[in-house]
């Protein structure tokens, strides 16, 4: 869990591309090295700290935000202190009520001290538990390679931007991942799943 004084790992952006303006949350200012407020995100901004090695790749993405299309992407960032972070970044469509495209909104996960669980090993612990919660994070942990307290703070995370019950994020969330073969595409799938949560109001036990 987050104490007191410890940067927050997770966090979420938007992008406005009529304006071509970027938004992004106070963690997200941090994991790039800037305290809160201090600097307005812009794409040459967010391109200069990508690492150099990462930096085609993630323009690739970008490329998917002017057209509209959801994204997800793994690499690493260079904060104002030199130091790395590898974050996954996760982006779909940001729609008006009429349906029109505005942009792209989505969400960083700092990774940087994630987990290399064996994938069996996170399997077998799933099936063990019964609870939506633990549950929803083991799939987490599996899908983004991350330990389970970033698994809870992204559940909460998404639990505070929609105004839904952690539990009841996390019961949605499992019915979403239902029947889904584990692949090399299954983070994809997941990527979508999460974002788009809440989808529906969740059947009770």
């Amino acid at each position: 869990m987050i104490g007191p004084g410890q940067p927050q790992r997770v966090g979420s952006f938007r992008y406005y591309l009529s304006e071509q303006r970027w938004e992004w949350a106070d963690a997200v200012a941090q994991m790039h090295g800037y305290s809160p407020g201090t600097m307005p995100p812009t794409t040459e901004l967010l391109l200069k700290h990508k690492h150099p090695d990462d930096r085609e790749r993630v323009t690739r993405a970008f490329d998917k935000i002017l057209r509209g299309e959801p994204f997800s992407s793994r690499h690493r960032i260079i904060d104002t202190h030199g130091r790395t972070h590898w974050v996954v970044v996760v982006g779909d469509r940001l729609l008006a009520d009429d349906g029109g495209l505005l942009g792209a909104s989505g969400f960083y996960i700092d990774v940087s001290d994630a987990m290399q669980s064996d994938l069996t090993e996170a399997v077998a612990e799933i099936a063990a538990s019964r609870a939506e919660i633990e549950q929803a994070k083991g799939i987490l942990m599996m899908s983004y390679r991350i330990d389970a307290d970033r698994a809870f703070e992204l559940l909460v995370w998404r639990s505070q931007e929609t105004n839904t019950k952690v539990r009841d994020i996390a019961l949605q969330f499992m019915q979403a991942v239902t029947g889904i073969e584990f692949s090399a595409d299954t983070t994809q799938q997941i990527d979508r799943i999460l974002i788009n949560l809440p989808v529906a109001s969740p059947q009770q036990p």
